[in-house]
This record gives C-alpha cells, sequence and structure tokens, in this order.
C-alpha cells in the first residue's frame, strides 16, 4: 500500500478534461451569513496543468500517529478504516463536529476517553484540543514542553507520568486530521514566492510618497528608511530576553515572558503558532519605543489628537516561521505600515473592492469566515488567482524594508522564517474622512476596536479633530464629494456617445 507521503506527493500530469483532484477544504465559519464576491474574471485554463508536488520542512516528522489521507483507503485491499470501527455510532459525525464535541471536555475526561478505542485515541490526541485547555487555563503564560498534551500535563499534574512514544494506529484514514499536520509540515512553495509585484521605491520625497501612493490608496514597498533605527542592530533574541526580563507581553489569549515564547517558538511544529502580538511595548518597555522613529511618510497621525483615550495603534511582532496573520482588513479604516527589522515575511494584498479567494466576510463586516491556517490557504486558494486578470499584489518584504498598507486592503502575511517587526495604524488628512464614516456605522459597537469606548470614539475624535484642526473635516469632506464627483462624471466621448445605440449623437 502506498504510504501517505508516496501518494500525496508525488509529482502528477493531469488533463483538465479528465477533472482535477480537488483537496479538501477546511472552512472555519464564524459569520453568521456568508457572501462570495467575484468582481474579476477568471481567464481561460489551459488545457494541461503540471502539479508540483510539496516538499516537506527538514524538520518534519512523520505523523506521531499513523494518519493518512482518505485517498490511500482505497489502495487498502481490506477496506478497513479504524476511524470508523473506533467510533462506534459517532462515525457518521464529521471529524470537525467530533472534534467540536471533544473540545467540550476537561483535559482528565479526554485522557480517559483516548483509551476506549484507536479511534479515540487519535482525536482525544489531536494536538489543537490539548493547546485550546492550554490556552484557556494558562492565562499567565506556560512552559512548552515539545507537544501541547505534555504541556498541560506538566503544569497541572507535574508529579504524573506521561509516556513520551505515541501509538501507531494501522489503517486510521482522515483528510481532516492529515491536513492537519502536513499544514504543520509543509515548506512553502516556491511558486507561491516568486511573484513579487509591487511597486518599490527608495529615497522619494513625501509629496511624492502622498501623490503616487497614499492619494491613490496604493501599496509601495519602501527601502532605506530605518538605516538610523538602533532597533535594527539590536532586536536580537539575545537583546529582547535582556531588556525584558520578566515583563510579560501578549501572545494569543495569554500573557508571556520572552524567554518563555522563544523556549516555545524553538520548539513548536503546528498549523497555527502563536504570535507575539503587542499593542503595549512601548510601555511596558520604554527603551523599545526609542529604538526606532516613525518613518518620515507616516508622521502625520491624527488620532495622536485623542491623546491616552486612541485606540492601539503599534505593536511590536515576532514570531517563529509559519507564523503570521491570515487575510484581515485593518481596524478602524486605518491606514498601516510594518517595518521588518528581523527575518521576512511574504505579503499578500487585495484591493477593498476584491474578497480574496477562500475568504467570507459576514454583510456587516464584523466577523470573516477562513481557512484554518495560512498554509492552508496556499494550498487551496492560491491558485485561483494565478489566471484573474487583476491579480493581487504580493512581494517579500526583507530586514529594513516597509510597506505601506493602505486603508480597506484585505492582506495576508506569513513569516517566513524567525521574524521581528513594528507595525502602526494611522490616521492622516488622506483617509480621515473614511476613519470619521466608519466610526459612526449602525454597528460601530461591533466594528471598532482597540477602545473600551466603542460608541463613542467617532463623537470624541471629530470634537477633538474640530478643536486642534478647525475647518480641516469640512475641507476634506468636500474635496472627497468632489473628486466623487469628478469620477461619476462622463468623459468627453461619453458624453457624446448614445449608450443604447453606441454611435454618436447630435443636437441642434
Amino acid at each position: 500500500m502506498l504510504g501517505s507521503k508516496s501518494l500525496l506527493f508525488k509529482q502528477q500530469k493531469r488533463k483538465r478534461k479528465n477533472g482535477k483532484i480537488k483537496k479538501s477544504k477546511r472552512i472555519s465559519v464564524s459569520a453568521k451569513e456568508e457572501t462570495v464576491a467575484e468582481p474579476y474574471q477568471i481567464a481561460p485554463e489551459e488545457e494541461e496543468e503540471e502539479e508540483e508536488g510539496f516538499s516537506l520542512k527538514s524538520s518534519a516528522r512523520s505523523d506521531s500517529y499513523g494518519v493518512q489521507p482518505l485517498g490511500n483507503l482505497y489502495f487498502n485491499p481490506s477496506s478497513h478504516n479504524s476511524r470508523n470501527t473506533g467510533l462506534g455510532n459517532l462515525q457518521t459525525l464529521t471529524d470537525e463536529l467530533v472534534l467540536d464535541i471533544l473540545g467540550l471536555l476537561e483535559g482528565t475526561h479526554l485522557g480517559i476517553l483516548s483509551t476506549v478505542s484507536k479511534g479515540f485515541y487519535i482525536f482525544c490526541n489531536h494536538e489543537p484540543l490539548w493547546r485550546n485547555l492550554v490556552l484557556e487555563t494558562s492565562k499567565g503564560g506556560f512552559l512548552f514542553k515539545g507537544c501541547w498534551r505534555f504541556t498541560f500535563v506538566s503544569a497541572y499534574r507535574p508529579s504524573f507520568p506521561v509516556l513520551s512514544f505515541c501509538l501507531k494506529v494501522r489503517d486510521f484514514y482522515s483528510d481532516y486530521l492529515f491536513q492537519s499536520w502536513l499544514c504543520a509540515n509543509l515548506e512553502m512553495k516556491p511558486e507561491w514566492l516568486e511573484r513579487d509585484n509591487i511597486v518599490r521605491r527608495k529615497g522619494i520625497s513625501l509629496d511624492e510618497f502622498v501623490m503616487d501612493f497614499e492619494e491613490p490608496n496604493k501599496p509601495v514597498l519602501l527601502e532605506g528608511c530605518l538605516e538610523n533605527w538602533p532597533g535594527l542592530e539590536k532586536w536580537n533574541r539575545d537583546y529582547l530576553v535582556e531588556k525584558c526580563g520578566d515583563v510579560k507581553f501578549s501572545v494569543g489569549p495569554v500573557e508571556m515572558k520572552l524567554e518563555d515564547y522563544f523556549k516555545y517558538s524553538d520548539q513548536v511544529r503546528e498549523e497555527r503558532p502563536l504570535y507575539l502580538f503587542d499593542p503595549k511595548f512601548a510601555e511596558k518597555i520604554p527603551q523599545l519605543g526609542k529604538d526606532y522613529d516613525v518613518p518620515m511618510y507616516f508622521n502625520e497621525d491624527l488620532f495622536s489628537v485623542l491623546g491616552n483615550e486612541r485606540p492601539d495603534y503599534r505593536w511590536i511582532i515576532i514570531g517563529p516561521a509559519g507564523s503570521g496573520s491570515s487575510f484581515h482588513i485593518d481596524p478602524n479604516s486605518t491606514s498601516a505600515w510594518n517595518a521588518v527589522t528581523k527575518g521576512s515575511k511574504k505579503w499578500i494584498l487585495f484591493p477593498p473592492d476584491v474578497v480574496p479567494p477562500g475568504v467570507h466576510p459576514s454583510p456587516d463586516g464584523a466577523e470573516v469566515a477562513s481557512p484554518v491556517s495560512i498554509i492552508e490557504w496556499f494550498m487551496n486558494f492560491y491558485n485561483a488567482t494565478k489566471n484573474w486578470k487583476k491579480r493581487p499584489i504580493e512581494c517579500v518584504c526583507k530586514a529594513g524594508e516597509v510597506i505601506f498598507v493602505p486603508n480597506g486592503w484585505w492582506h495576508l502575511v506569513i513569516n517566513l522564517e524567525d521574524s521581528i517587526a513594528i507595525t502602526q495604524n494611522f490616521v492622516s488628512r488622506r483617509n480621515l474622512v473614511n476613519v470619521l464614516e466608519f466610526l459612526k456605522r449602525p454597528n460601530a459597537c461591533t466594528l471598532v476596536s482597540g477602545t473600551s469606548d466603542r460608541v463613542n470614539l467617532h463623537d470624541k475624535f471629530k470634537n477633538a479633530i474640530e478643536a486642534h484642526l478647525p475647518g480641516t473635516i469640512d475641507e476634506l469632506t468636500l474635496k472627497a464629494e468632489e473628486k466623487k464627483a469628478q469620477q461619476n462624471k462622463p468623459s468627453f466621448w461619453e458624453s457624446v456617445t448614445d449608450s443604447n445605440a453606441g454611435v454618436f449623437r447630435f443636437s441642434f
């Protein structure tokens, strides 16, 4: 029988007319309703496509419990799936639903249930179940022990002996569980990294930046902006651990010391590595705030008129290869810049009117359904953009470079190696009107983020702007209305062409 690797990773050529093997897509749906937008036409597909096999990371280990993709079942002469016999009457449930039910149990009960059958043994040892238990009960941080089950047991039952080996189960087939392992161990394919179509600029003036990129709301990658940053040279692991000591930073739902987080990131091999993403880093360690300067292109930040009442706006970001942020739009209709001091990041950006494939925002924009992990999006959806007439903006942002993310743009980011970065969201005159309109939406209480006073943020911000910059809002609103009218105004040729007949029309 073919092993899971030989079946899944073998290079294949397949004719389009014979159909293409589809990978299963696991979608974590949090939206109450889903909408699908397809604003671009898809170019006709070529008759033949060559599918390259996947490559595993050098550190990848075979699946600990012997889980194989469901397709391998067809090469098993007995057609026996241990999953079904092990689950009994629950075999009719999907793997996702089985795991949702098991997610309601405590650690002790999961451990007991894992002894019932081979099927339950594999399901109950699914790492994300134990990860959730650790994160729910360890708000003050944790010491990672190589896997989440060991981490949970060592924290709450230190004297309890934990077997360091895993039982291999024969003939267990599950696409869902196998893909979780695959996404955790897959290398980024070269074709996912080769497209680099972002505009790059070095040494441009502020006026050029505003005219060419901020006004038209277009991304740009800026080079040479961080040359005077102390953090560009100083921010390595040893420096940060020494400076931060026992201070804890936000890592997902928990707070951790940097030293403990680095121990976790060195060992972890999972589909969605935890990301250190802290909005109060400069208040916790003032020296970190002194180790960088805002590039001159982003010095105008109108939210600063709110002082300490402004929403969260700057973050230090640290994560291992594979960590990152799935598709999202930056909060409160702000624009952003992201500067890499160590490592490199792959970026994919879609304009505001284009929803990325595989991403389904709710009608009010409050929730977004998307693939479980970033790698899964690349596996199942990246190639869907290959033949679009308008392709997404893509780039790899390296240490010393800064990317400008205009307001409203969807973007995904994945670390290609251990990375450290700074990002800030800001409001300038170019997007002030958009921000004010966003903050006064009827459902602002669910959309606004980074502040405890979501309902009154619009009025506070508007009043503060009018006090500090009287007349600015009226001026910018008028300018925006004129620009919109100009965009809707027909050109000369449109005005003299009969739209129905397609010929010129004359009047005397």
